[in-house]
């Protein structure tokens, strides 16, 4: 399996976790089975952006509010773009994976899962987060 399909996997992952609020080891174990996953390289990507953006949570939303437009609040933004902004910000602040790439895939997932309008938004925010924490150096 690619890094493209382990990605939006992951964004399925991290989408339950916002719905659930909560992913436990046995709702985890339960995603590998339902989506047929045996390959543990992805099982290790997979945990590691579930438990990576679950630990950064706190600091990537108020990177996300930060750069959101005057008298918008996080809540106003969908559970789709939410999960593929989180995903987008902890691979490139923490992950290192280039900002292009992180970009370009997310939005990607926007064209599948969300509106017309989210590759534009979450490109938006995703440009000010790099441009703020110089991830493009």
């Amino acid at each position: 399996m690619n890094r493209t399909k382990s990605r939006e996997l992951a964004f399925k992952l991290i989408y339950e976790k916002e719905i659930q609020k909560e992913v436990g080891q046995d709702s985890l174990e339960m995603f590998f089975e339902t989506n047929e996953i045996e390959d543990e390289e992805v099982k290790e990507y997979l945990k590691d952006i579930l438990f990576g953006v679950s630990k950064n949570e706190e600091d990537i939303t108020k990177l996300i509010e930060r750069h959101l437009k005057e008298n918008w609040t996080i809540d106003r933004i969908s559970k789709i773009n939410i999960s593929l902004l989180k995903i987008a910000i902890y691979e490139m602040k923490y992950n290192n994976l280039p900002y292009k790439v992180a970009i370009n895939e997310v939005i990607e997932l926007a064209k599948k899962y969300s509106d017309e309008q989210a590759g534009f938004f979450i490109n938006g925010i995703l440009a000010s987060v790099v441009k703020e924490e110089k991830l493009d150096e």
